[in-house]
């Protein structure tokens, strides 16, 4: 049986607030929100003066103000006053159980660990243990660099995603944390974010049940290889990529310097505090992002859908008519697009895809829109869309087709990315923005 260390994660030394008042203190991701400057100004007025994680990061609706260097050197500021001025209790090391309910009556489970980011990989066709779910932008690296790089501290809202059917690792850490233990954290979060609970696993007995999980998934996950996809980015895949990338700058200059090997196994910046929530989760839901594609000549784009995917194209009666067949499958897509006359159009196409649906779409419709030849008239464009209202809303738009996509199937979902890769970029949504995962457990990172 491997270790907890052989498998990627290492207990982390949590740094939570003294007397902590979640409402003021835990703020949603930073990338939420990001033309919401009314829900951050709301953030800001709820945490008041009290101790806050809205001071320790820079939310993404601030990004282009102009002010980002001074906004940096401030964030640096607040978290060594918050280190050396008594804000936080001492360091505890344990991983947390937590469940989140949400205000659309869903509970999440979750367990707060660290990872080994030597263990992880985003480039696509990886075999290692953590893997990138959807296709790493390069570019959104640098300016996430320039935060985390030297920062004291470390807050997450990076979310790994588990295969575990069997429900051994969170839920049987929840069972053990509900077996009357007191809990770590309980509390209400601000601006509509639901309730949260957590508590510490860090007895003997804790560890040794958390390894002997981590080890059922791992070979139950084994691929013929001898590689083992134990978990995948579920949100924050482009947090976890820029600490991947400061780690590995930051490791050229420990070597550099001297640094032995027992000494950059021990560094604070090797590791990030991620949350792991089980796929099967019934309180994780995974919501399809439609298309929208404007400019184009929607009845060829249909046919070379159905050439490409090998499928059978019908037209449908309603709207109602189209939502009901394409959330019965796990495989087929709608249309909705005007005609010459001006009349909406409901257009079915059927497929016998085995894989993630998004994931043999995306690839026909770059291609598609790649070779378009260029003209004098509008440009194509195509946007992400979530929900069915706006599916069928822009696709009473003239020039407008709507493509409304089938639910995400869990069972499909690491054999898919398993077998072809990241998918394609804007796949999927794990749940409401509400529900994203909120700043709460801290750790000590640079200095």
């Amino acid at each position: 049986m491997k270790t907890i260390n052989e498998l990627g994660l290492r207990v982390p030394e949590i740094l939570l607030p003294k007397n902590i008042d979640l409402k003021s203190w835990s703020v949603i991701a930073c990338d939420q929100y990001t033309q919401d400057r009314d829900y951050w100004k709301k953030a800001a007025e709820t945490a008041g003066g009290n101790p806050s994680t809205l001071n320790l990061i820079l939310p993404e609706v601030y990004l282009n103000d102009g002010d980002k260097a001074e906004r940096i050197a401030k964030i640096r500021e607040e978290m060594k006053s918050y280190l050396d001025g008594g804000v936080f209790e001492a360091a505890r090391k344990a991983f947390v159980y937590l469940e989140r309910t949400t205000a659309f009556g869903r509970t999440r489970k979750g367990l707060v660990a660290q990872i080994d980011l030597e263990t992880y990989e985003w480039k696509p066709f990886s075999k290692a243990n953590i893997r990138a779910t959807e296709a790493t932008i390069v570019d959104r690296i640098p300016p996430r660099k320039e935060i985390r790089k030297g920062a004291p501290l470390e807050l997450p809202h990076i979310m790994l995603l588990v295969n575990d059917k069997d429900g051994v690792l969170v839920e049987g850490a929840g069972k053990i944390a509900h077996d009357g233990r007191a809990p770590l954290y309980d509390g209400e979060l601000m601006c509509n974010g639901g309730k949260i609970t957590g508590w510490a696993l860090e007895s003997a007995a804790d560890l040794e049940y958390i390894t002997g999980a981590l080890n059922k998934i791992a070979d139950s996950n084994r691929a013929d290889d001898g590689s083992t996809f134990l978990f995948a980015v579920g949100d924050g895949n482009h947090s976890l990529a820029t600490a991947k990338a400061v780690w590995d700058e930051y490791k050229a200059e420990l070597i550099a310097g001297g640094a032995s090997e027992a000494e950059l196994a021990e560094n604070p910046v090797r590791f990030a505090l991620i949350e792991i929530v089980n796929i099967y989760d019934s309180g994780l839901t995974f919501e399809p992002i439609h298309r929208v594609i404007f400019n184009i000549d929607e009845q060829a784009l249909i046919k070379k859908l159905a050439a490409e995917l090998d499928g059978t194209v019908s037209e449908v009666s309603s709207a109602e008519a189209l939502e009901s067949a394409v959330k019965a499958s796990q495989a087929d897509f709608g249309f909705v697009y005007l005609d010459a006359d001006g009349n909406q159009k409901f257009t079915l196409l059927k497929t016998q895809i085995k894989e993630l649906a998004v994931a043999r779409l995306q690839p026909v419709i770059d291609e598609f829109l790649k070779g378009l030849t260029p003209s004098a008239g509008a440009k194509p464009e195509i946007d992400y869309i979530h929900g069915s209202e706006e599916v069928f809303r822009l696709g009473a738009q003239k020039g407008a087709v709507s493509v409304l996509l089938p639910p995400i199937a869990k069972d499909s979902f690491f054999e898919t990315i398993n077998g072809r890769g990241p998918l394609p970029r804007k796949s999927f949504s794990m749940g409401e923005a509400d529900e994203k995962r909120f700043y709460l457990e801290c750790r000590r990172l640079f200095g």
